[in-house]
């Protein structure tokens, strides 16, 4: 009784330090954007100011950053699913030693550093007359965020009973109607899952997109160019903005799901 007393203190501390390790530095972010200095820290505080909502407000260049990232995301978003849905619906009917070997094909994008993915992608796309920009850096971020779209689906379809889809077809319905009214509804929570995934990725890629971006800087770029010439707490600012409208966006979600289950039940 006594050990089991230390293992659940135990395992409570660890989630409890691990919780603080987590949310600490976001906290000084936060706290960083109301100080009244143009060094983004909490130390020395300098007094409250709302200024840096001011300066966020003003920077057009990390506006049209943060737009591009979002298009370029956008833009991986529309390629990856589909592409990933695919092939983990391929890797799904293949049988044999072969399947070990399209696995490990489809997986070796994700498994290439991104420098190696921006520098192959732009010296063959510049074979091709095309230069960097949105369309290379949707591209490049494809090859490899597909990939995890793939492994998700892929999961989900592990655990589908097979014996649904036949016993559809069986009944005169065809592959189009048997995969639209029984596989999707069912890979539907696995799809979103990497939809969010693959937006996230996109979003916060950096060695990949950094050679394969041209002229069009996207907002971890911008960021980072940032560091080397000073950054002010206009950055902490964007990230709390960010950060606010991701806690909204999931209580959002929670109060929907409970809605739901609460109507279900």
């Amino acid at each position: 009784m006594k050990s089991e007393t230390i293992m659940r203190f135990a395992v409570r501390f660890y989630i409890g330090v691990f919780f603080v390790y987590l949310f600490t530095p976001l906290i000084i972010m936060g706290l960083a954007t109301f100080n009244d200095s143009r060094f983004p820290t909490v130390s020395p505080w300098r007094g409250a100011t709302l200024k840096w909502f001011e300066a966020l407000a003003q920077d057009g260049a990390m506006w049209t950053a943060l737009w591009t990232s979002i298009m370029v995301a956008a833009g991986v978003l529309v390629i990856a699913v589909p592409v990933g849905i695919c092939c983990a619906l391929f890797l799904s009917t293949v049988q044999g030693k072969g399947k070990t070997f399209l696995y490990t094909l489809m997986m070796s994008p994700l498994l290439t550093p991104g420098v190696i993915v921006g520098i192959s992608t732009l010296i063959f796309w510049k074979g091709l007359s095309v230069s960097g920009g949105v369309f290379l850096t949707v591209v490049a971020q494809t090859t490899f965020i597909s990939a995890y779209v793939m492994l998700m689906v892929l999961a989900r379809l592990q655990r589908f009973d097979r014996t649904l889809e036949n016993a559809a077809l069986s009944l005169g319905a065809t592959q189009w109607q048997a995969f639209r009214r029984i596989l999707l509804p069912y890979l539907k929570p696995a799809i979103i899952s990497a939809a969010a995934i693959a937006f996230l990725q996109s979003f916060e890629n950096y060695n990949t997109t950094l050679f394969v971006k041209g002229y069009d800087t996207t907002l971890t770029v911008y960021i980072a160019s940032k560091v080397r010439t000073g950054l002010t707490p206009a950055v902490n600012a964007l990230g709390l903005v960010m950060i606010s409208i991701t806690i909204l966006l999931a209580i959002v979600y929670e109060v929907k799901r409970r809605r739901e289950l609460t109507a279900n039940s």
